[in-house]
């Protein structure tokens, strides 16, 4: 009976944590939206990427080398994966192999590195909301290219929705009033940082089954962090004159949108399919445009809310086919 109910409490928490894990990731997401627009006042695009990869280069190297001491005192690595729909633990190598290099490499550079400088040079022209709505497409680029890449199936409907939600894309590229010249980059921009986002998520996945989810957030994080090191000049110049707040939410940007949230994907990640958990980020564009009015008095212009909402069909139309198949 005991044994029984281990058994079912084990089922529990494979079930609950995830959840838990994707729902910190999200919220933490959104609010990084509002703290790029804050700090991109300071701190222009390169440099913030640096401060925010820095902290969390730190943080998470830390924790892993925290852990590393930890298992050596146990006699063991003290790691194991769980692949997607299955509950058995698979062991965990401390370091990955040549084509687990190459893929931490691209991870690194793609979404750590050239995701954060492109949605932060984007959020410097258009607002927080409609930032995470662009980014919100996300979720149908994983589902194409998982797909593709990780024979997840890609049924011919979910075109469909990446019509839909690039229309939305079309809308809220429209210029909505005066001074408004600049948002066509600040939307191309976004799009980039959606796409980086979609390889980063779908390159990460195979890394997962066979090294530990903080391993590998950190390995990627540093890559991250020492392809925006030309950006280094540049940081130190810009913190001299920025504001003590701007300051502060860079730490917070490398603390838990970074370290804390992308640790808490990479774990729910291993424990779900690509295409089925990049589906939870389309809550994301909902909080965003919250904080954005609440914390920083902006909301997007009304053609943005109307694109976005274009968007979010779109992703709705892809996964609900997905499910469906």
């Amino acid at each position: 009976m005991t044994q029984l109910a281990e058994a079912a409490a084990t089922t529990r928490r494979s079930r609950v944590l995830p959840l838990l894990a994707i729902a910190i990731t999200v919220v933490l997401w959104a609010s990084a939206f509002v703290a790029i627009r804050y700090v991109g006042r300071d701190v222009s695009a390169g440099p913030m990427a640096l401060g925010r990869l820095l902290v969390a280069s730190i943080l998470l190297g830390l924790w892993v080398f925290l852990t590393d001491r930890s298992s050596r005192r146990r006699g063991g690595d003290g790691s194991s994966a769980i692949s997607a729909g299955s509950t058995d633990p698979q062991p965990l190598r401390r370091w990955p192999d040549r084509r687990g290099w190459l893929l931490l490499a691209i991870c690194g550079a793609v979404w750590f590195g050239g995701y954060n400088i492109a949605l932060n040079e984007a959020e410097r022209r258009i607002d927080a909301g409609t930032a995470a709505m662009l980014v919100g497409i996300g979720p149908i680029l994983i589902a194409l290219l998982a797909g593709l890449l990780l024979r997840e199936g890609l049924p011919p409907a979910v075109l469909l929705g990446c019509a839909i939600a690039f229309a939305g894309v079309v809308i809220i590229a429209i210029p909505s009033g005066p001074g408004s010249s600049s948002d066509a980059l600040g939307v191309v921009l976004g799009v980039a940082s959606a796409v980086a986002y979609a390889v980063g998520v779908v390159v990460q996945k195979p890394l997962l089954t066979t090294t530990s989810a903080p391993r590998v957030t950190w390995l990627a994080c540093t890559i991250g962090l020492v392809v925006c090191l030309p950006f280094a000049p540049a940081l130190l110049r810009e913190l001299g004159t920025a504001s003590t707040a701007s300051i502060a939410w860079i730490v917070y940007l490398g603390a838990m949108p970074t370290a804390l949230a992308f640790t808490t994907w990479a774990y729910a990640l291993a424990r779900s399919t690509a295409g089925r958990l990049g589906a939870t980020t389309y809550l994301v564009p909902p909080l965003a445009v919250l904080m954005g009015w609440v914390l920083l008095a902006e909301r997007p212009a009304a053609l943005a809310f109307v694109g976005g909402a274009v968007c979010l069909l779109g992703v709705y139309v892809a996964r609900r086919t997905r499910s469906r198949a």
